[in-house]
């Protein structure tokens, strides 16, 4: 990926959150490498809440309760809406926000 302006797709749902027998987020970072999405990082979150406003959080003695779960990908706009249809219906409860951003660096070049 080149350094400029991209878009930043984000999708919140939780740990458990299941797509036909799947943990939903490794479907969901599947689909964005099928789609050639330039990377994408899923990332656990301690603590929230959405819309029904229960928190959910790690629960007693390390036991997982209903942890958020952040999928982040950045690519260009075109690349990302094009896969949204895809993601979208998959995502019973969540959230999906597309973002402007800009990439400084991207680590695709030799180290000297």
């Amino acid at each position: 990926m080149t350094t400029g302006p991209r878009k930043m797709l984000i999708v919140f749902i939780d740990e458990t959150d299941e797509w036909q027998n799947e943990k939903l987020y490794a479907v969901i970072v599947r689909v964005l490498e099928r789609n050639d999405i330039a990377g994408a990082t899923v990332i656990s979150g301690i603590m929230g809440y959405g819309t029904h406003r229960e928190i959910h959080r790690k629960g007693l003695f390390g036991v997982p309760d209903d942890k958020p779960v952040a999928i982040i990908a950045i690519d260009e706009e075109e690349k990302l809406r094009a896969v949204l249809p895809q993601i979208v219906p998959m995502v019973i409860e969540g959230l999906i926000s597309l973002h402007d951003t800009e990439v400084v660096f991207s680590g695709t070049g030799a180290r000297r």
